[in-house]
């Protein structure tokens, strides 16, 4: 199992066939340990392999068609079935661009969102309550299920943070472009003399990998105890059950408060951290391939402000596409659709101008042979 990473489609699809003989070898198939090597070596390449020999079919299905055109009463089907056929044949290399260009990351089934007041005070706490909201509501909507982590509310129903997992099917896929800022203007419910504020807030989704790359060194790790604050009365003030986790080496800083066990608030906590840290290590990944994938949506800069939910103008708008929804009242009661859509066939299309598709390219585009 020490073969380098197939690189071509003719590669990956020649190690997909070899690993699903090895299924049936008797030394393979009596060693769990083996197995289970390739089982995931197979089903990571099982999809780019299936659509690259639907595809190779699908051209010799166009190459015996297109000898059909030199009979005259065959002619005229002919050429209605290779049109067909080629229809097929964009679909399936818009969906191989796509998955080459897929990082592994984007099959998690499990994503960790965290909601924080931007600028604005009271207002932005506000705003960010209701894009919490918005996102519980989609997963709802998705029969999708809910787990809330960290839940800090303000006196007025605002939020101080929100953590939260959604786990579904292509989860991280459809949710991993609103990481960044967003921005509402609207009349708050605090403004007595209806001028509209601008406020903010920040998400940011991390993917949930079943085996995350991160080794946490517990020596590395600074961790505090200390008494729960905020609503709650005297509960939450007995005892020291609140945890801080402080990974030295990278400065990130983690707090639990929600639980009334110090034992499940380190838990909590270690879950965020571990989200964080791989979601770090993707980003430097990331930044190593500027270049390749410049202009890139899924870059998960949350510094960036990608989209602003105007409550006067009834509009949404996403400023990585230049993109504009009405019915806003709908979007934040979570039907989401037609911007994830949007987005993901922007990202499509950015996939298929960064990979170079000569060897995609086949004999319904040219005339000649495979």
């Amino acid at each position: 199992m020490a073969e380098s990473a197939p690189g071509s489609l003719s590669e990956i699809l020649a190690r997909y066939r070899e690993l699903t003989e090895k299924l049936a070898d008797p030394d393979v198939a009596t060693n769990p340990g083996r197995m289970q090597l390739v089982l995931k070596e197979r089903g990571q390449l099982e999809r780019r392999a299936k659509l690259y020999e639907e595809l190779l079919d699908l051209r010799a299905e166009i190459k015996d068609t297109r000898e059909l055109l030199d009979d005259e009463d065959m002619r005229e089907e002919a050429e209605a079935e290779i049109a067909q056929l080629a229809d097929r044949e964009k679909t399936l290399i818009e969906n191989l661009a796509e998955e080459l260009g897929a990082d592994v990351a984007e099959s998690a089934t499990s994503v960790i969102i965290e909601v924080r007041p931007g600028t604005g005070g009271d207002e932005a706490a506000l705003f960010a309550h209701d894009l919490y909201e918005m996102y519980r509501r989609w997963a709802d909507l998705k029969r999708y299920k809910v787990e809330v982590i960290v839940l800090q509310k303000t006196d007025l129903g605002g939020l101080r943070e929100a953590c939260f997992a959604i786990k579904g099917p292509g989860v991280y896929r459809q949710l991993m472009f609103e990481s960044g800022g967003h921005r509402v203007q609207r009349v708050p419910s605090t403004e007595t003399q209806g001028r509209v504020h601008t406020s903010a807030a920040t998400v940011a989704v991390l993917p949930e990998l079943e085996e995350l790359k991160v080794e946490i060194n517990e020596e590395e790790l600074k961790i505090d105890t200390m008494r729960a604050s905020g609503p709650g009365g005297q509960k939450v003030n007995k005892t020291e059950s609140a945890i801080r986790i402080t990974h030295v080496p990278t400065g990130i800083v983690v707090k639990c408060q929600d639980e009334k066990s110090q034992h499940k608030n380190r838990a909590r906590a270690m879950r965020i951290l571990k989200g964080r840290l791989n979601d770090r290590m993707r980003q430097e990944r990331d930044n190593a391939r500027a270049e390749q994938r410049k202009g890139q949506i899924g870059s998960g800069d949350r510094s960036q402000r990608i989209r602003t939910y105007n409550f006067p103008q009834d509009r949404c708008t996403d400023h990585r596409l230049d993109f504009n929804l009405s019915r806003l009242p709908d979007i934040m009661l979570g039907k989401l659709d037609p911007l994830i859509e949007a987005l993901r066939e922007h990202e499509k299309a950015k996939r298929l101008e960064a990979l170079d598709l000569k060897a995609l390219q086949g004999p319904s585009r040219a005339g000649g042979n495979e």
